[in-house]
């Protein structure tokens, strides 16, 4: 059974569009501070520390699919049901349902990967391996 993490978002009239819905990039923005979230309850040290110990920068993001199923606007709290469906040798998959009470309104998938910086290229990141005490952290 995996492990499901919750965030929750408070959705304030800023995060919507003139039609008083949440913008739709958005909810990324959410899936992502969820996906920090689900490493830090896990017990796995912030990426400024990790860097600092092991020169992993964190998990960039590879690839993203979101599928919107109902409307959400201001004044309504979100929560972001976040948990870790497949593991692979360099990548991970995150799916994200985001719920206002029992209404699912979006779901999202995001493909991460563990990187660190390139030493014969400034400023390129590379993957690593998924290190085997995070992957036990998050199981």
């Amino acid at each position: 059974m995996s492990r499901v993490t919750i965030h929750r978002v408070e959705v304030t009239f800023g995060d919507c569009d003139p039609a008083g819905i949440v913008f739709f990039p958005n909810f990324s923005r959410w899936m992502d501070q969820a996906s920090l979230a689900f490493f830090r309850a896990c017990g796995v040290p912030p990426w400024r520390e990790l860097e600092a110990e092991r020169g992993i920068v964190g998990t960039p993001l590879l690839e993203i699919q979101t599928r919107f199923l109902l409307p959400a606007t201001y004044g309504e709290e979100l929560e972001i049901h976040t948990e870790l469906d497949e593991w692979n040798e360099r990548t991970f998959r995150q799916c994200h349902v985001v719920k206002r009470g029992s209404d699912i309104i979006c779901e999202g998938m995001e493909l991460r990967a563990f990187c660190v910086r390139r030493a014969d290229i400034p400023g390129r990141l590379r993957t690593i391996p998924i290190p085997a005490d995070i992957l036990a952290l998050c199981s």
